[in-house]
This record gives structure tokens, sequence and C-alpha cells, in this order.
């Protein structure tokens, strides 16, 4: 039980600092500084939760981890649930103080969601945010499988996570917002409607599965 509830407040913890960098401080820090956010989130809860779960935080992660046969099926649905409750938690919290500004309203300001098109950042089409969602997630979980590979070195595996996600949010906030972690994706989206969540689910879940794949061939693993 313990790792489910840390996985749970990771995961709420990714979401409240992330998206809450977007929503409550985005127009003083701006896109750097959102990014640096969800980078350091993760770097915090690595070295905070890494010990008791691993701190995936993330479903795309944990599905990684179950197809390089780091991970059994059983404990990756039940990883899922505690990443999806705690991307709930954090969006709600993050809800819950937006609305406390005046003039907030979540229909016009949003609450960190991820989307593309038009009147979404950037305004990047369905086909570039699907393209970027794939590759984006795969470099991130091969980032997280080697870092976390018994030859490499254990103490600067949540650095090295931490790091590759703040600059894949350099890279691409203007394209999606940038997901690559579909609970990440799921909370805001509570709030602000599932019409584009869809993309969020499926990219993500095949950039990983090609990362697991990689590993779990021996491609990219002795």
């Amino acid at each position: 039980m313990k790792k489910y509830i840390a996985e749970m407040i990771g995961t709420a913890t990714l979401v409240l600092f992330g998206c809450g960098a977007a929503v409550l401080g985005g127009a003083q820090i701006g896109q750097a500084g959102i990014a640096a956010a969800f980078g350091l989130a993760i770097v915090a809860m690595a070295y905070g939760i890494g010990p008791i779960s691993g701190c995936h935080v993330n479903p795309a992660v944990s599905l990684g981890a179950f197809v390089s046969g780091r991970m059994g099926a059983a404990e990756m649905l039940k990883y899922w649930a505690a990443q999806f409750i705690g991307a709930a938690i954090g969006a709600a919290i993050v809800y819950a103080i937006a609305t406390g500004r005046a003039g907030y309203d979540v229909a016009a300001n949003g609450l960190g969601q991820n989307g593309w098109g038009p009147g979404y950042l950037g305004e990047y089409t369905l086909q570039a945010a699907f393209i970027f969602e794939v590759v984006a997630t795969f470099i991130f979980v091969v980032v997280i499988l080697g870092a976390t590979h018994e030859k490499a070195p254990a103490a600067m595996a949540g650095l090295a996570i931490g790091l590759t996600l703040w600059a894949i949010h350099l890279v691409g906030i203007q394209v999606t917002g940038v997901s690559v972690n579909p609970a990440r994706s799921f909370g805001p989206a509570l709030f602000t409607g599932f019409g584009q969540l869809w993309l969020f689910f499926v990219a993500p879940a095949i950039g990983a599965a090609l990362a697991g794949i990689m590993f779990k061939i021996g491609v990219l693993a002795d």
C-alpha cells in the first residue's frame, strides 16, 4: 500500500507544481518557468518517493516498465489507479486555488490542460501533436529505464529524469502543452473537458511501449 500512496502523492505533486505554475504563475514566470516547474517536481519526487515506489507518477512510465519486463500487469494496473487518483487530486487543488482569484474562469483561463489546433497555444496540427507526444514519451521513458538500470549511477537518476522532462517542456509547450503522461492530462481534463484527451492516452502509450520493447529485446540494455 505504501507504493500506491507514494504514487498518488507524487502524481498529485507533479500536477500541482506543473499545472499550478501554468495557471497560477504563468504570466509571471513564462514558459521557461513552467517547464522548470514540471522538471523540478519530478526531481523532488524522485528523491522523495523513489525509494518507495520508483516514482513512476505516470502511467506511460509504468507501461514502459511492464513492457520491458520490470513490472507485472497487476502491479501496473494498481500503479495506474494511484496515478490517476493523484492527478485528479492535484488538479482539484489547483482549481480550488485558482478560483480564489478574482476574474478566474476555467473555461477562459484553463487549468493547464493539454491540447492542439486552432485556439490552443501554437495552434499546431493533430499530426504534429501526435508525433511530438509519441517521440517525446519514447525519449522520456528511454531515459527513465536507462537511468534506473542496475548499472547506472543510482544517485543521478532523479536529476537525469527531471532535467529530461524540463527539456521536453522547453521544446513542446507550444505544441501540446506537453503531456507524455496520461494522468497529467486526465487531471485538468476533469475540469476542462475530455474532447482531446484521447491523444494524450494513445500517443504516450505508443512511445512508452516502443521504449519498453527496446529494453526488452536488448537493443538498449545488456
